[in-house]
């Protein structure tokens, strides 16, 4: 069954005909498409519970364009890209402010400037991937995801490069101890992703896995300090345990959320693009 089309679009776009879905795939004004899960590249499918809403088939120049459209990739470009914004202008106010007017050293204006450029390059790297994963070249795909990964090891080290720095301030030789364990770990991801079969959907849980033991391995530098502080009981433990388990605890909640795949596996196809593109079609 054909949609409704100018004959010059069809020709032109790439088109998929399955003969269920009367309104997909759906053209938008920057000649992109967006089609249904069934539809797409199968190294695209990765949530069957995201029934809509996504780019395919895309040059890099459309795939830069598709960043004003409504998709289903649009929260995850623009909360990535705005939390990039976020961390940068944290990274200016504290390096021209908080910390001239806190009366830091060198060590200090580095070791912010270090955390802070790692979730930069986070939310840059996140961005990429969820911009260009829509590339018509899988290998171009790839490599994004490639990227995203390598983000995410990048921010893990944020993390860990001011937490162990200023928890092990007076303890030089247990600092250098776990900052080069932290390094050697996240050069270790790195040398992983040189696998041919890293990035395929075999070895997911894998990929899981190890960055679940990277974040996780902090557990014994944080008892550590705890114990070399005078224990629970610590004015200064007190103070800092709290806000530690708190970022714990918002890690483990949106882990979990993205291995659940929650709340969408209870929504399947419920999204407000699907209902305002349906409407934009009957109308």
């Amino acid at each position: 069954m054909l949609l409704k089309m100018p004959q010059k679009l069809l020709q032109t776009a790439h088109y998929i005909e399955l003969g269920s879905y009367q309104h997909w795939p759906v053209l938008i004004p920057q000649r992109i498409r967006l089609y249904t899960y069934e539809q797409i590249p199968l190294f695209l499918k990765e949530n069957p519970y995201i029934t809509d809403g996504y780019r395919a088939h895309l040059p890099s120049k459309l795939c830069l364009k598709s960043i004003f459209i409504l998709s289903n990739e649009t929260v995850n470009i623009w909360s990535h890209l705005l939390g990039f914004l976020l961390f940068f202008s944290l990274g200016v106010n504290d390096l021209s402010s908080v910390l001239p007017a806190s009366g830091a050293n060198r060590e200090d204006y580095v070791i912010y400037a270090i955390g802070l450029f790692c979730f930069q390059v986070c939310m840059l790297c996140s961005v990429g991937y969820h911009l260009f994963s829509c590339h018509r070249s899988e290998k171009t795909c790839r490599r994004w995801l490639a990227l995203d990964y390598a983000g995410i090891s990048v921010g893990i080290l944020g993390c860990y490069v001011p937490g162990i720095f200023y928890a092990f301030y007076c303890n030089a030789f247990w600092r250098q101890v776990y900052l080069l364990t932290v390094l050697s770990l996240i050069l270790a991801v790195f040398c992983a992703q040189v696998h041919p079969r890293y990035l395929s959907n075999d070895w997911r849980w894998i990929r899981m896995a190890i960055f679940c033991c990277v974040a996780g391995i902090s557990v014994i530098p944080a008892c550590h300090w705890v114990w070399l502080t005078g224990g629970f009981t610590s004015d200064v433990v007190q103070l800092f345990l709290p806000r530690v388990l708190v970022m714990y605890l918002i890690a483990g909640s949106a882990f979990l959320f993205y291995v659940t795949k929650i709340p969408e596996r209870y929504f399947p196809g419920e999204s407000v693009l699907s209902v305002i593109v349906l409407n934009q079609q009957r109308n």
